[in-house]
């Protein structure tokens, strides 16, 4: 059980791995040495006996203000006591010789009485470690981890915890540092927290200075950066879709999902984001992460892979721990990894053409790129399990056929623009044969709608995506019916949901909240359709579900008005990006645009 929120947490990260600190001043989440470790606090699925570190005031204080110190990810939470105030700092220096947690105590006024509470579990809270006292703190040591702690107030052992209370008066400043190493290297130095503060503020905001951003929604677009360049494993470039697993999409259900890994249908938002943004260099290390990814036998393509590119990921239940708010199973692993789900081959090369326009490629990806395009050729006719990963019969999903079209279609605009060499001829008979497919299967004409799936009358949040990879025009009459379907009835509370899942037999009982990257995705179908003051107002309510420190989860529960599943996701906040651009470039922009925002800003 947890009474925390999932919009209560903070994400603080080194670009290995991630701590999930909430307003309570607990951390309840913490992979160590990367983000798909087992980890060293699991608190937050389910069980404070899964290892956690409070840190706050004693007896009756209260979290007054919390933020990010300016365009950085230092988080400053503020208590009020009846003694006094205090400011507890929260970092994790950029990864050096070693990963490090540093949680700094201010005094900023009177006197405060401290508590601190800290419970070790490896492997997900099934292992208490062996704890000892050493110079200066503790060590904690099992199997292949080992913790050590350092810190100037005197630590105690009770009943498999790690206990200490201190007193802070105006000035004073009382410093904790968790250090993870293998357990067979000799101890690391742990960082010095004020050094480490410094560092980590310059870092932060040097990588911000960088930024493109400009317009009314600056802060919003750059938090999200800054989101995004947290969920960066640094030495592969791979980006996560988030630093949990088994956040639930629908309270106490079972679709609760491991989303630390890399999707492949993350490219191309993922480069639009930052190239738009100015970030060049991790668009480089994104795209060299996609390469090495889908590198091999074309029909080998996974939908996702690990931080450093492998393609096994069994899912699995951990059965010890009952999960977020009673959620069932807490998954680790992913089984959609083996579907077969014909978009990605389009994500992949949308990404990879994109790409080549802008930051430029070699002969290597293109001899991959055709590798791909030429499997796909052989496979698109047959049904799959869709974008959304459904563990239902396979079917002819009309976004995957899109998707196919995308694939080919930049393949023949690869050749024409930059002299590549392909059958061009060929695969322009196969993009047409493709699109013949889609609009006589995937449209009923009847409703003047595109269809979740061929035969099917259902509606799929992915149809909004179509004039975004130029398949049509955006103010195509097909696309402004589809935009008016959706509207009507695949919304709750005026927020898109992916689809209906008891109507699309996805596999799976229960229900889920509306899906926040496609309700940005509506937004981005209304601007192309002129309906410029709906998108605004579209914008400003989703940006309103960010929570106090401008994170978005991957679904909000619009009647209980809640976050829900896996956060900070990684897919809400490129969507988050894409949309404020485009409400800035103010016209049609599609998933081979790259918005001219540096020639605006300077």
């Amino acid at each position: 059980m947890t009474s925390n929120r999932i919009e209560d947490y903070a994400i603080v990260g080194d670009l290995h791995t991630a701590a999930m600190v909430s307003v309570y001043g607990s951390i309840d989440w913490l992979c160590l040495p990367r983000f798909d470790s087992p980890a060293c606090f699991a608190a937050l699925l389910g069980s404070e006996e899964a290892g956690r570190w409070q840190l706050a005031p004693a007896g009756s204080g209260r979290c007054t203000r919390r933020r990010y110190r300016d365009e950085t990810l230092i988080l400053e939470t503020e208590w009020e006591t009846a003694g006094g105030q205090v400011r507890i700092i929260d970092f994790m220096p950029v990864r050096d010789h070693a990963a490090d947690l540093v949680r700094i105590v201010e005094g900023v006024s009177g006197v405060v009485e401290m508590e601190m509470e800290l419970i070790f579990r490896f492997d997900y809270g099934h292992v208490t470690p062996w704890v000892t006292s050493t110079e200066g703190g503790i060590h904690a040591v099992a199997g292949p981890d080992a913790v050590l702690v350092t810190t100037d107030v005197p630590l105690a052992g009770r009943a498999e915890r790690t206990v200490a209370e201190f007193t802070v008066e105006a000035g004073d400043r009382v410093s904790f540092v968790l250090t993870w190493f293998p357990s067979h290297e000799p101890r690391p130095t742990p960082a010095d927290p004020e050094q480490a503060l410094a560092a980590t503020e310059l870092f932060w905001t040097r990588w911000s200075a960088q930024s493109k951003a400009y317009g009314p929604h600056t802060d919003a677009i750059q938090r999200s950066l800054i989101t995004l360049k947290a969920l960066t494993y640094a030495p592969t470039g791979g980006i996560v879709a988030a630093p949990t697993t088994s956040l639930p999409e629908q309270l106490g259900g079972p679709r609760n999902w491991d989303y630390r890994y890399c999707w492949l249908r993350d490219a191309t938002l993922a480069l639009q984001s930052l190239l738009t943004a100015g970030y060049t260099e991790e668009a480089v290390a994104w795209r060299d992460w996609l390469l090495r990814a889908v590198a091999g036998d074309p029909a080998d393509l996974r939908i996702m892979y690990g931080l450093d590119g492998r393609r096994r990921l069994p899912e699995e239940s951990l059965e010890w721990l009952g999960g977020y708010d009673d959620s069932r199973p807490v998954r680790l692993g992913n089984a959609a990894s083996d579907q077969l789900q014909l978009d990605v081959w389009g994500e992949v090369l949308d990404g990879l053409s994109l790409t080549r326009a802008t930051i430029g490629a070699g002969d290597d990806a293109w001899n991959v790129q055709r590798a791909l395009v030429e499997h796909l050729a052989t496979i698109w006719r047959e049904p799959d399990n869709g974008l959304w990963e459904m563990r239902g019969p396979r079917r002819h999903f009309t976004h995957s056929k899109v998707m196919s079209w995308v694939a080919v279609d930049r393949m023949i605009q690869g050749a024409k623009q930059f002299g590549l060499a392909g059958p061009v001829r060929r695969w322009e008979r196969l993009r047409a044969e493709i699109r013949r497919d889609i609009l006589a299967n995937g449209y009923d004409a009847k409703r003047n709608t595109f269809v979740q799936s061929y035969g099917s009358t259902d509606l799929d949040a992915a149809l909004l995506l179509i004039p975004r990879v130029g398949f049509l025009p955006p103010d195509d009459p097909r696309i402004v019916g589809t935009i008016d379907a959706i509207q009507k009835d695949l919304t709750d509370d005026g927020l898109v949901l992916r689809y209906r899942p008891q109507r699309s037999d996805d596999g799976l009982p229960g229900e889920e909240g509306v899906f926040i990257a496609c309700s940005f995705w509506m937004v981005d179908a209304l601007i192309g359709a002129g309906r410029r003051e709906e998108a605004e107002t579209l914008f400003g309510r989703l940006l309103s579900l960010r929570n106090d420190l401008g994170l978005l989860s991957e679904e909000w529960d619009p009647h209980a008005s809640r976050q829900l599943g896996n956060m900070p996701q990684a897919y809400s906040h490129f969507a988050l990006v894409r949309a404020a651009f485009h409400l800035l470039s103010g016209g049609v922009a599609t998933t081979q645009d790259r918005i001219p925002i540096a020639s605006e800003k300077d």
